[in-house]
C-alpha cells in the first residue's frame, strides 16, 4: 500500500505490475529528454542575438521535426501496445474469485470450493484496531495462493463499480448485467489493498478490497476450515 511521501508507484506485487512501471519509467524518461531539449532551444533562442535576413523557409528542420516525433511515438507506442495484449492475456487460472459490487460493499464468492461466499464491509474508523487502516480495512478479507494463477470475474448488483488493487496492476470495471474477466499472478505474501475507484455514490470510495496473499497449503486449510 502507499505511504507518507511515497510519490511513485506502489512496489509491485506481480509481473504485470512490475511490466507496469517498467514502462511508465521508459515514458518517462522519453519525457524528460523532450522537456529538457525543448527547454535548452527555449533557453538559447531568448539569449542570443542571431539574425537571418534572408530566411524564408527550411525544408529540413521541418523534416527533422515531422519525422522525429513520430519516431519517438513509435518507441512509445510499440512497448504500450505489447503490455496491453499482455493484461488482456487470461491464462489457465487455479483459482477463481467472483466479486459482486454492491452499495457500499464487496460480495465475493469462490465457485470452486462448494460455492463458498461472503460479504467484506470496511470497518468504520471507530471499530478499529489500532495496527489497522482507516477508511481501508475491511472485516473479511480475500484469501488467495501466492504463484498461482487467480482469475477474477466481476459484475456490479446496482451501479458501476471498480475492483482496483494498485500493487497487482489490476483494474476492472463491474457493470449491471455485464460479467469482466482478469487474471493475476500473486508473487509474494502479504496484504494488498485497494479500493472502488469509479465516482458514482456518496462514500463510494470507500469501498476496501483486501487481499492476503498466503502460501498454498495455508489457503487450502482455510478452504477446508470455511467448507466445514
Amino acid at each position: 500500500m502507499s505511504t507518507w511521501a511515497n510519490l511513485g508507484l506502489q512496489d509491485s506485487a506481480s509481473p504485470l505490475m512490475e511490466q507496469l512501471i517498467f514502462f511508465h519509467d521508459h515514458a518517462m524518461l522519453i519525457l524528460v529528454m523532450i522537456t529538457v531539449l525543448v527547454g535548452y532551444l527555449m533557453f538559447m533562442l531568448f539569449f542570443n542575438n542571431y539574425v537571418n535576413r534572408f530566411l524564408l523557409h527550411g525544408q529540413l528542420i521541418e523534416m527533422i521535426w515531422t519525422i522525429l516525433p513520430a519516431i519517438i511515438l513509435l518507441f512509445i507506442a510499440l512497448p504500450s501496445l505489447r503490455l496491453l495484449y499482455l493484461l488482456d492475456e487470461i491464462n489457465e487460472p487455479s483459482v477463481t474469485l467472483k466479486s459482486i459490487g454492491h452499495q457500499w460493499y464487496w460480495s465475493y464468492e469462490y465457485s470452486d470450493f462448494n460455492n463458498i461466499e461472503f460479504d467484506s464491509y470496511m470497518i468504520p474508523t471507530n471499530e478499529l484496531s489500532t495496527d489497522g487502516f482507516r477508511l481501508l480495512d475491511v472485516d473479511n478479507r480475500i484469501v488467495l495462493p501466492m504463484n498461482s494463477q487467480n482469475r477474477i470475474l466481476v459484475a456490479a448488483a446496482d451501479v458501476i463499480h471498480s475492483w482496483t488493487i494498485p500493487a497487482l496492476g489490476v483494474k476492472v470495471d463491474g457493470t449491471p448485467g455485464r460479467l469482466n474477466q482478469t487474471n493475476f499472478f500473486i508473487n509474494r505474501p502479504g496484504l494488498f489493498y485497494g479500493q472502488c475507484s469509479e465516482i458514482c455514490g456518496a462514500n463510494h470510495s470507500f469501498m476496501p478490497i483486501v487481499i492476503e496473499s498466503v502460501p498454498v497449503n495455508y489457503f487450502i486449510k482455510w478452504i477446508s476450515s470455511n467448507n466445514s
